[in-house]
């Protein structure tokens, strides 16, 4: 079934709620044209601010499992498996590219750091049932360590 998106361009803001995709395609449109009238703009910046708001959620979550990952593969050296290391490979190559992309989300990363460190613990407690004080309060890592492809913890 094809949208026809020119039928809806009267009324932007409630295709915004009708149906999104087409609202996207629509705008998408509107823009190219340089139909700046044609703009549902609350819509479209609000849409912006949130792109901006999940670039920060995503690279804070990669960076949340790696840091899960390494004090599980330090914590519980007689369970480290190819499955903890591919998935540390994995979340640094996520970051990296995701600093690729958007180098000023560095700064983020090392502002969130402590913070999403002390969510990793919560859940590394979860996951191994290791007693609390197992794990240190404050990350005994450098974000560059932990970023690093060839570091592994002892």
């Amino acid at each position: 079934m094809t949208h026809n998106i020119n039928r809806h361009q009267d009324a932007p803001a409630n295709l915004y709620e009708q149906d999104y995709y087409i609202w996207l395609k629509q705008t998408a449109l509107s823009l190219r044209k340089r139909e700046f009238d044609q703009l549902d703009m609350e819509n479209l910046i609000e849409e912006i601010e949130d792109i901006g708001r999940n670039e920060k959620r995503a690279i804070e979550s990669n960076q949340r499992v790696l840091l899960l990952h390494l004090l599980k593969w330090k914590y519980q050296p007689q369970q480290r498996s190819g499955s903890w290391r591919g998935s540390i490979a994995e979340h640094r190559i996520r970051i990296r590219k995701a600093l690729q992309d958007s180098p000023s989300l560095k700064n983020y990363l090392s502002e969130a750091f402590a913070e999403t460190y002390q969510d990793a613990i919560t859940i590394a407690r979860q996951a191994t049932g290791l007693e609390p004080e197992t794990f240190p309060t404050s990350c005994e890592w450098a974000l560059q360590q932990v970023l690093d492809e060839a570091w592994l913890p002892d």
